[in-house]
């Protein structure tokens, strides 16, 4: 008998149970999951609105910098020294640009490409990653450059002519130690700036004025807010911020005056032109003349000079690069003696009418050694103001062993030896005035009596700078008083051409001397001039204007015992440098200058004329 099939009942009332379930399981997931979403959604639109607008915005908004106009230069009278002028670069847009091969030979064609210009508009191109920006190729093209490739443009796609403003120096290598001159900023000048403050800049001061006075020069960057679309081409300019221009400054050089100590170390031979001279105010210590020879075209240095021109710069003999004036060192020789005798009043180890003998020679106490005097047969019976005036030797290692090296120091401190002068011009260097506390220290020896002797003539150990020596003339000029040397004279804003002087500085540290013997030591500096037997006595030929001065000669090398040499058979190398100190008009100071001629031998015969002509020129407004 077949089975009959069971049959199966559904549970509808379970399914229906089950089924609910599901529902409400389904329906709190959804209602979860919208929850999460439109918590996320509050955050994003209504608690975080402000950071997410902001991304967005600058995704499509950009800020960019705008370089500010870096302030000119000024000399006393108003003569540019420094300017802005506008450059012309030639720029390459890579995405208008077929064949890049092709349109540099089409380039090379017209305006002469090297092998340096493309190398580095290769390493530029690598920097920019934007196709549609402008790829710098060559800098500085002349007008007919500009004009060449401007007539050529219509077959030339992506070659662009960029106009900017570049720094000038009008008047070249006149001054250039003094104003300096700015640079493309490098990686050691990138990583101590204010980044925000050079956005949009490449140049910054090097050397000179235009470094110590970067702050001033530089301006306030400006700012403009552009709208760009994906690829961060700009569309729209939406804001913009003026950059506030540099301030103009006007310095107490006279270029006049500037031309003539430059022109006064160019003699017809180009025997002696190195060296240096520095013109001094003394009544406020204004800078009228910095000059060091020889000198260099500081146009070169601005978009960067190449690298063969900077190799004879760096590698040249003369090194004209160096900053004679400020950084060169060298004995001060003769031009001490003024204040080694100012100390011996002082001091009470002689007084004016006091003589000693001077057979040519000197010797110490049992010991056999001739210190000797420039003039081989001695000056006779000298005393203090022939002794100035003739620049005898003999009477100074007297004066200066009576004195000892420890008043030798204290006193002609005083005036600043072996100290900074304090000039607003970064880089400047102290000289030295020896003493037996610093030889311990940096040779580790006692001083010997014999040192004291040299001392007392500026040689040995004793070091000073044309800057210093200027600075020395115009305190013995004002009988002690003492001014900071300044650049600058005045700062003038471009904008509201508000004209602000900068007030001198004197110095507290002054030297301090009797009324009479100041009197006697600058009649002698006189006599040193107008004297009939004064060491400079040859600019004094139909002179206007009564000058005090001394003449200084500094030994290069050093010679034996009773060794003799004539100047001229030794190499101009190891010559003697030639030195002068004066001040003038002596009755009411004007002007104080010191002058440094490397190998020339003879302050009286090479150095003094140079001065000359400066006073000339400043006081009378004359080069005769």
């Amino acid at each position: 008998m077949a089975r009959s099939k069971r049959l199966t009942l559904k549970d509808h009332v379970r399914e229906t149970l089950i089924f609910n379930q599901r529902v409400i399981i389904a329906a709190i997931v959804v209602m979860l999951m919208t929850a999460i979403l439109i918590t996320r959604l509050v955050y994003l639109q209504i608690v975080n609105v402000g950071h997410y607008s902001l991304l967005s915005e600058n995704n499509r908004v950009n800020t960019l910098p705008i370089p500010p106009i870096r302030g000119l230069i000024y000399d006393r009278n108003g003569i540019l020294l420094a300017q802005n002028l506008p450059s012309f670069t030639l720029e390459l847009v890579p995405e208008h640009i077929d064949n890049l091969e092709q349109t540099l030979a089409e380039l090379d064609k017209l305006i002469n490409l090297t092998e340096q210009d493309i190398a580095r508009f290769k390493k530029y191109r690598k920097r920019h990653k934007r196709r549609f920006e402008g790829v710098p190729l060559r800098f500085r093209l002349n007008d007919q450059e500009v004009a060449r490739i401007a007539v050529n443009q219509y077959r030339l796609a992506g070659v662009e002519i960029d106009a900017q403003l570049t720094r000038h120096y009008p008047l070249g290598s006149l001054a250039a130690h003094a104003v300096g001159y700015v640079g493309r900023i490098n990686e050691a000048e990138a990583s101590r700036i204010d980044e925000s403050d050079y956005s949009g800049t490449n140049h910054i001061g090097k050397i000179g004025i235009e470094k110590s006075y970067e702050d001033l020069l530089h301006g306030t960057v400006g700012f403009q807010r552009v709208e760009t679309n994906a690829q961060g081409r700009i569309l729209r300019v939406l804001e913009r911020t003026l950059p506030i221009p540099g301030k103009n400054l006007y310095l107490n050089l006279d270029v006049k005056l500037q031309a003539i100590a430059e022109q006064g170390f160019s003699s017809k031979d180009s025997e002696y032109n190195t060296g240096a001279l520095v013109a001094i105010d003394p009544r406020d210590g204004a800078v009228l003349a910095l000059a060091s020879l020889p000198t260099f075209d500081p146009n070169l240095f601005v978009n960067g000079i190449d690298t063969k021109t900077y190799a004879q710069l760096r590698d040249s003999p003369d090194r004209p690069l160096f900053n004679r004036a400020l950084r060169g060192q060298y004995p001060p020789g003769s031009t001490v003696k003024p204040l080694i005798g100012l100390a011996g009043l002082e001091f009470g180890e002689v007084n004016s009418h006091q003589e000693i003998d001077c057979p040519g020679w000197y010797t110490l106490k049992n010991d056999p050694r001739r210190y000797r005097d420039w003039k081989k047969e001695g000056h006779s019976a000298t005393d203090l103001t022939k002794a100035i005036v003739e620049s005898c030797d003999v009477y100074f290692y007297d004066l200066s062993l009576a004195l000892g090296i420890d008043n030798i120091y204290s006193y002609l401190s005083q005036f600043g030896l072996g100290e900074l002068t304090g000039i607003d011009v970064e880089g400047e260097k102290a000289g030295l005035m020896p003493s037996p506390a610093w030889k311990r220290r940096a040779r580790q020896l006692p001083w010997f009596p014999g040192e004291t002797l040299i001392t007392g003539i500026g040689q040995g150990f004793m070091l000073t700078t044309p800057l210093q020596l200027s600075s020395i003339t115009a305190t013995l000029s004002l009988r002690g008083g003492r001014m900071q040397p300044q650049m600058l004279y005045a700062v003038e804003s471009p904008e509201t051409t508000e004209f602000t002087t900068i007030p001198s500085t004197p110095v507290k540290q002054r030297p301090h001397a009797e009324e009479n013997h100041w009197q006697t030591i600058i009649n002698a500096m006189e006599q040193v001039v107008h004297g009939v037997h004064g060491t400079a006595r040859r600019i004094s030929r139909n002179l206007p204007f009564k000058i005090a001065g001394k003449t200084g000669t500094a030994q290069v090398f050093g010679i034996k015992q009773d060794e003799e040499y004539v100047e001229e058979d030794i190499k101009k190398k190891l010559r003697d440098h030639a030195l002068f100190i004066g001040f003038a008009p002596v009755e009411d100071p004007q002007i104080a200058v010191a002058v440094i001629v490397e190998n020339g031998g003879s302050g009286g015969a090479i150095a003094a004329p140079i001065a000359r002509r400066v006073m000339d020129q400043y006081l009378l407004n004359t080069e005769n």
